[in-house]
């Protein structure tokens, strides 16, 4: 998938074209980029900065759209009326997602929207928006309303619909103890928030409308995407990063692919509706094996577990080879049968949920845990191995699932297989589709 952004040169890696990048490559998607300005600046000031000529611009323009399917597009610096009518021009009528962030200021204090653009800003970059992200003071400068209430952000929300966004997240209202974003659409509004990090940073504005615009392409739901980006972003703040004198830059540290693509799909999970109520007891581990493992050590898990806290999930541990003990084991049980298969999930078990994965024609194989010689009860770590190789045992069919009823003091539960933790998902949202 072909992601486009539009936008200016930060040199320090902190913000603009080189961020987006960064989270692009990520989110495993290829980041193509035209080019709107070259700035000088690092994490303790703003220096200066360079146009792209209106030539220069248009023939970038015009050289990935001839030549890349694009999925999804992302808009930030474009500093002058020129620059917005130029992306106008080539832009209007695209049937993919937009995701407009409005960069009017630096975090360092150089300004990157002249006064006499944000008319033409208004008028013709607002309505390719299909989400538009300013944070709080970007939406008071837009729509001249000053936000200190909850109808004010409403209000400002609302003006800003009016423009032609057809929806709209206001970034970084501070609330108490916590950090929220207010979304509007048509005909809804909700808030999302997020434990609030004490961090003066450099990025976090880019790293979220990124991670929108990628989630967005992927056809995932507004109200996913958002979910997404701001735990994307809420991690990559958490996680930054004092590289230079003055403030620090945002981060979300390379993993190798393995890694990256597991907790891009436990992050994902996380923000699926209702996916708390496919929790167990015992809570939940997403695993991912290596092609050939020879033991739990080369498989992908969280050191704890993904756990419930009423309808909130949260990774609690980190994403680490031989991170799970139980659904790595079973994993690695079903693969040696089975080679395709590299990636594992536990749910709660319930009668119904079986049911939808019949309807959806999986394949289902179960095991009597009451069965369990007791020479296998009585030594750590073989329950596992002998419930799955019991449902498994002269099996040809690969299974999408496996699941026991439990015995006396064992959780019953239901383990999902797939190839890799995108297959997963996706058999988890069978039955989720319809909570």
């Amino acid at each position: 998938m072909n992601l486009l952004s539009i936008g200016g040169s930060d040199p320090s890696g902190g913000a603009g074209i080189q961020s987006d990048i960064k989270t692009f490559n990520q989110l495993n998607v290829h980041g193509l980029t035209v080019l709107t300005a070259i700035t000088a600046q690092n994490t303790t000031r703003f220096g200066h900065i360079q146009l792209a000529t209106k030539k220069m611009l248009e023939e970038q323009i015009k050289s990935i759209l001839s030549d890349f399917r694009i999925s999804g597009i992302k808009i930030s610096m474009v500093y002058d009326s020129s620059t917005i009518e130029s992306l106008y021009k080539h832009l209007k009528g695209m049937e993919v997602p937009i995701v407009v962030d409005p960069v009017i200021r630096s975090t360092t204090g150089g300004v990157l929207l002249r006064k006499d653009a944000v008319k033409n800003f208004k008028k013709l970059l607002i309505p390719l928006a299909t989400v538009i992200t300013p944070n709080k003071f970007e939406a008071e400068y837009l729509t001249g309303i000053k936000i200190n209430s909850d109808s004010d952000i409403h209000n400002a929300a609302k003006k800003l619909q009016n423009l032609g966004a057809k929806n709209v997240v206001i970034t970084g209202i501070e609330k108490k103890n916590k950090m929220t974003d207010f979304v509007y659409g048509e005909n809804f509004n909700y808030t999302e928030s997020s434990k609030k990090l004490i961090s003066i940073n450099h990025g976090s504005g880019c790293n979220y409308s990124s991670a929108l615009i990628c989630e967005l392409s992927k056809k995932n739901t507004l109200k996913q995407a958002i979910r997404f980006a701001k735990k994307y972003t809420h991690s990559s703040i958490r996680q930054a990063k004092s590289i230079g004198k003055g403030i620090a830059i945002t981060q979300n540290r390379n993993q190798d692919e393995l890694i990256s693509e597991l907790k891009q799909a436990i992050t994902q999970f996380i923000t699926i509706k209702n996916a708390y109520k496919v929790i167990p007891e015992c809570q939940t581990n997403f695993v991912y094996a290596k092609i050939n493992p020879k033991s739990i050590r080369d498989i992908a898990g969280v050191t704890g577990r993904i756990v419930k806290t009423k309808k909130e999930l949260e990774v609690a541990g980190d994403i680490e080879y031989g991170g799970s003990k139980h659904v790595a084991s079973a994993l690695l049980s079903v693969k040696k049968e089975f080679p395709s298969i590299r990636s594992a999930m536990n749910l709660k078990y319930e009668i119904q949920t079986i049911d939808k994965f019949k309807k959806n024609k999986l394949s289902i194989l179960k095991y009597d845990r009451t069965k369990e010689p007791k020479i296998i009860k009585s030594k750590e770590g073989l329950s596992v191995k002998w419930g799955m190789s019991t449902a498994i045992h002269k099996v040809n069919t690969i299974p999408d699932i496996i699941y026991h009823e439990g015995d006396f003091g064992k959780e019953p539960m239901i383990i999902i297989f797939g190839e890799r933790p995108v297959d997963v998902l996706q058999k988890i949202k069978m039955v989720l589709r319809r909570v």
